[in-house]
């Protein structure tokens, strides 16, 4: 059973990271007001909010079953407080915090229209610091992190989304409102 539970921790805190990563290119695109190819801007909205809560039914599961698993020894406390792990404490720790934040992140997505506008945009900008700290966990922290598949992968993460913040920050990057006023493209 063991063997079974820390192959689903594995599968499911890829998959978490796998969605995460198209979850931030989303959410940068969508903020753009571009479509994507076929996809008209609305449609982008609804499928970074959907991959985005996806992701982190992933993170859970990936806790879940992590805590459920004798030889990862994690315990409840490890996943609220940082850097107390038994097993690589830095590397597990990372994996805590980027935990936290995603949680805040989606706790406020979800309470968007009880808290604001202003306090969700404030929250959210953490999407930006919850990504590399949670592929930094898994590298330090992943049963995969020496493979060359992983490594292929998080390497092509890393360019997308070091691309799209690059654009993101560039006079190219188009906010919505000139986006609606048709100055796109």
């Amino acid at each position: 059973m063991d063997e079974a539970m820390w192959a689903f921790g594995r599968a499911s805190g890829f998959i978490a990271l796998a969605l995460f990563t198209v979850s931030v290119l989303l959410g940068i695109l969508n903020r753009s007001g571009r479509p994507l190819l076929v996809l008209p801007r609305f449609s982008i909205s609804i499928l970074h909010r959907n991959i985005a809560l996806l992701a982190a039914v992933f993170l859970a599961l990936h806790v879940g079953s992590l805590l459920l698993d004798s030889y990862a020894k994690l315990r409840p406390v490890d996943v609220v407080v940082p850097f107390m792990g038994s097993f690589r404490p830095f590397w597990q720790g990372l994996g805590t915090v980027a935990l936290d934040l995603a949680a805040a992140v989606t706790v406020t997505a979800l309470l968007r229209h009880r808290i604001g506008q202003r306090s969700f945009k404030a929250v959210h900008w953490l999407s930006y610091g919850v990504w590399p700290v949670a592929m930094a966990h898994a590298i330090g922290n992943g049963t995969d992190a020496g493979s060359a598949w992983f490594l292929l992968l998080a390497a092509l993460s890393a360019l997308a989304i070091a691309g799209a913040v690059v654009w993101r920050l560039s006079a190219a990057f188009l906010e919505t409102s000139k986006a609606r006023e048709g100055t796109v493209l």
